[in-house]
């Protein structure tokens, strides 16, 4: 089995067809549905939250067989991503895709999970430290992107787990977690 750095391929990326868009439906839609998640679970396995459509991914081309995937089909692929809710358009004009492995909703989740496991119910954390700081090491949240971070913080906020707030640096953002 082939492997991109620590991360096993699927079978098909050796199959020199699911390399281009097939003409086929049926055919289609199982090549869509194997990229979507070789996207999604490439994507969660190497801490990646952003594509960019037009820049080179190791990802989208498989050097043993000499193939890479048409900017035509990789635009198909996140489509079909961002149809489904995992994933969403960084620009109007679909250059950068916004990856969620996990939904808005998931992330939320695991945000309260990480709370209550390290007993910080009614503590006050910044959002970098929710990010980058050593409660968040050896979990999902840490490397997270902030806009993914952020939009499961709102979601929380407005569901009255927690109040968002700004801090002595205007860009430093404070959390109140009320749970």
């Amino acid at each position: 089995m082939q492997e991109l750095g620590d991360f096993k391929l699927p079978p098909f990326f050796n199959y020199p067809p699911y390399f281009t868009l097939q003409p086929v439906r049926d055919t289609r839609e199982k090549q869509v549905q194997l990229w979507k998640d070789l996207i999604l679970n490439y994507c969660k396995t190497q801490n990646i939250f952003v594509i960019g459509l037009e820049e080179d991914s190791p990802l989208f081309t498989n050097p043993v067989i000499e193939r890479s995937v048409s900017h035509e089909a990789r635009e198909a692929f996140l489509s079909a991503l961002v149809s489904d809710g995992r994933a969403e358009w960084m620009d109007k004009g679909h250059r950068k895709c916004l990856i969620l492995w996990h939904r808005i909703q998931d992330w939320a989740d695991l945000i309260l999970s990480f709370v209550k496991e390290n007993g910080l119910e009614d503590s006050v954390m910044t959002v970098e430290e929710i990010r980058s700081g050593p409660e968040s090491q050896g979990t999902e949240l840490h490397g997270m992107d902030r806009t993914v971070l952020m939009r499961a913080l709102k979601l929380l906020e407005h569901k009255g787990k927690l109040a968002i707030f700004k801090g002595t640096p205007a860009d430093e953002e404070g959390v109140k977690f009320s749970l």
